[in-house]
């Protein structure tokens, strides 16, 4: 069997979750996987225009490929208290015009329009620069994900909104932000040794936190290890090993799907 193509961001919680897989400190019952690193926003597009076997994606996209993929219940970036931050430069009082996002199609951007519609000029980048076009005035405010909201403190900027906050005052849900889906044709054995593998996958990385700290640092944006726990510990919980009941009906609830 030819390798399954494997795409994942470069972020701590990805890096963490399947470490375990890529680095083959656990049994693989006979499966490959080729490994490549996206932005999330590419990883989005990737599955819209190419065809990788299993890929992270915004958890906002999925209506937009079920009809190719399918949803794992192990992997997703799912929980509470780790939205997404607007800001904008500390003092400014003027009003917000354009704001800087990681995408068309992230969660963060479906968050952004649901909460202040008013905001159409939305400029996609690549959400590691988005701190600093907001803090040099290249964009009025910017929605950060990922590491940014845990350093944006330290730049010259201030928080507008926790768009995850006010998703959960709507909801009372935990905010669904990322997923890993597979391909439909693979077909249902694949996918349940697939999503079996990844929760064996994150519980070994709960069980043995320090062994996967080079791989994540060869890949993370910020390489603080206070910066790194604080990542991990936000965006892979227990929704992570299994959506649950709670999980699919958070995600469920934000993409309109019936699952």
């Amino acid at each position: 069997m030819k390798p399954l193509r494997l795409r994942i961001s470069p972020c701590p919680n990805d890096t963490f979750s399947f470490d375990a897989i890529v680095n083959r400190r656990i049994d693989l019952r006979g499966l490959e996987f080729e490994v490549e690193y996206a932005d999330i926003e590419e990883l989005n597009l990737g599955v819209l225009n190419d065809n990788p076997d299993i890929s992270k994606i915004s958890t906002a996209l999925l209506p937009r490929i079920h009809d190719r993929y399918t949803l794992l219940d192990s992997g997703s970036a799912l929980g509470r208290g780790n939205g997404q931050l607007l800001v904008r430069r500390k003092g400014d009082t003027s009003p917000i015009r354009s704001v800087a996002i990681p995408g068309e199609y992230t969660t963060a951007n479906a968050m952004l329009m649901h909460f202040f519609p008013n905001l159409t000029d939305r400029r996609p980048m690549l959400f590691s620069r988005i701190a600093e076009a907001v803090e040099c005035g290249e964009v009025d405010a910017g929605v950060l994900i990922h590491e940014g909201r845990f350093v944006y403190e330290r730049r010259n900027l201030e928080l507008v909104a926790d768009l995850g906050a006010l998703w959960e005052e709507q909801t009372s849900l935990p905010l669904p932000l990322g997923a890993i889906v597979i391909r439909r044709d693979l077909g249902e054995q694949m996918r349940r040794e697939v999503e079996s593998l990844l929760s064996e996958s994150i519980r070994f990385a709960f069980a043995n936190p320090t062994l996967s700290r080079t791989y994540i640092k060869s890949h993370a944006q910020e390489l603080e290890d206070d910066v790194i726990d604080r990542h991990i510990d936000l965006f892979v919980n227990d929704y992570s090993l299994s959506l649950g009941e709670e999980g699919r009906r958070a995600t469920a609830r934000l993409t309109g799907l019936d699952l």
